[in-house]
């Protein structure tokens, strides 16, 4: 069974930074591509970041680029996404997921359950 949790959301002014965590499995963790997805009330899910499980690869959504960084920890099996000048429009519910499948643009299989980020104006 493969898990991943969240954590790290919260109620931020817009121009600020969050950063978010997601821990895995050891195993997941060293051969899983994993990703973080956002679903704002009313919206469809959006693809927000991926990395592979290298970290050789990486990929953003187009509204974050520039803003928002994926990255692994190692040490700790986590993958953290440091979002920096937040707007109000990345208000949503942030997920983190994992897939077998080499590129972080793939389908993705396991999914956490949520972590909610509110940017206030």
């Amino acid at each position: 069974q493969v898990q991943v949790v969240e954590s790290g959301g919260g109620l931020v002014q817009a121009g600020d930074s969050l950063r978010l965590s997601c821990a895995a499995s050891a195993r997941t963790f060293t051969t899983y591509t994993m990703g973080w997805f956002r679903q704002a009330a009313g919206k469809e899910r959006e693809f927000v970041a991926g990395i592979s499980w290298s970290g050789g690869i990486t990929y953003y959504g187009e509204s974050v680029k520039g803003r928002f960084t994926i990255s692994r920890g190692y040490a700790t099996n986590t993958v953290s996404l440091q979002m920096n000048s937040l707007r109000p429009e990345d208000t949503a519910l942030y997920y983190c997921a994992a897939t077998p499948r080499l590129s972080p643009r793939s389908e993705y299989d396991y999914w956490g359950r949520g972590t909610q980020v509110t940017v206030s104006s």
